[in-house]
């Protein structure tokens, strides 16, 4: 008598197939790829990526946040160029049709859930940093919860303000939160390296007080009334958070809501 075959060990990833990609730059790109029927995500959440390999190798996985709003029938993702990068040497190559590996359980404390309620939502990012408020914009519930909604966008070139068409112009035609962006959504980059508009760190123009006199509010964040998610570089993250906590604001989490949130897992 013949011994039953052992159970295959189900999958931890989805595999999905690419729907587009996009290169803004020699450093810069976003894709989308299909989402599996019984994925579900909050806002803000991150999943982790990657790519099919060869003869059994383990997977390289890097933590991407969905630039989707947790309606949309795709997934989006917005990534640098690493040249000699493990995972995107190999993923900026991608074309539509392609295999993407995808983790099932996505996870993350950019989300509404995780802030108690307020007047204002700062959402600061730099570089590929601006991902996850792709998603929190376009959710209906950030307009609900909060009266004014700013993004505020610091990158090295002007050429890197990727999605800057998107925030002026093509935002106030979305079907479902068109008109809401229209009238509380404020988008706000700072440029580092160029002549701009609004030239520096973000920190430095919160330090100088030039963000909140650009944008003709009162210097400063109030507990009262403002809540702030973090994402980006290590260096803009904790300087803005110690920025945040001189004005009192307390961190949160999703276990404790609180004043403002950041994304320890990964440097985007």
């Amino acid at each position: 008598m013949t011994s039953p075959a052992p159970l295959a060990r189900p999958s931890p990833f989805h595999e999905e197939r690419v729907l587009w990609v996009r290169h803004w730059t020699d450093s810069l790109f976003s894709f989308a790829i299909t989402r599996p029927e019984d994925f579900r995500f909050r806002s803000g959440e991150f999943v982790m990526i990657g790519l099919p390999t060869e003869g059994g190798a383990k997977p390289v996985l890097r933590a991407y946040s969905i630039a989707s709003p947790n309606w949309a029938e795709e997934l989006e993702f917005y990534s640098i160029k690493v040249p000699d990068g493990p995972l995107t040497s190999r993923l900026q190559k991608i074309q539509a049709g392609d295999t993407v590996l995808m983790g099932k359980k996505p996870t993350g404390t950019l989300v509404l859930d995780a802030l108690t309620g307020g007047e204002r939502l700062w959402l600061i990012g730099t570089g590929t940093g601006l991902a996850p408020w792709l998603s929190v914009a376009r959710d209906p519930d950030t307009y609900q919860r909060f009266g004014q909604v700013i993004v505020c966008h610091t990158v090295r070139n002007v050429e890197d303000l990727a999605y800057r068409d998107f925030w002026t112009r093509e935002i106030h035609d979305d079907p479902l939160i068109g008109d809401e962006a229209r009238a509380q959504l404020t988008y706000y980059p700072t440029v580092t390296r160029e002549p701009f508009e609004s030239p520096g760190r973000i920190t430095d123009r919160i330090k100088s007080g030039a963000l909140f006199a650009d944008l003709g509010l009162e210097a400063g964040f109030s507990p009262a009334t403002d809540r702030v998610m973090l994402c980006g570089s290590m260096a803009m993250i904790k300087e803005a958070g110690d920025l945040l906590e001189t004005y009192g604001l307390k961190e949160g989490s999703n276990a404790e809501p609180g004043d403002y949130v950041l994304e320890r897992a990964f440097v985007g």
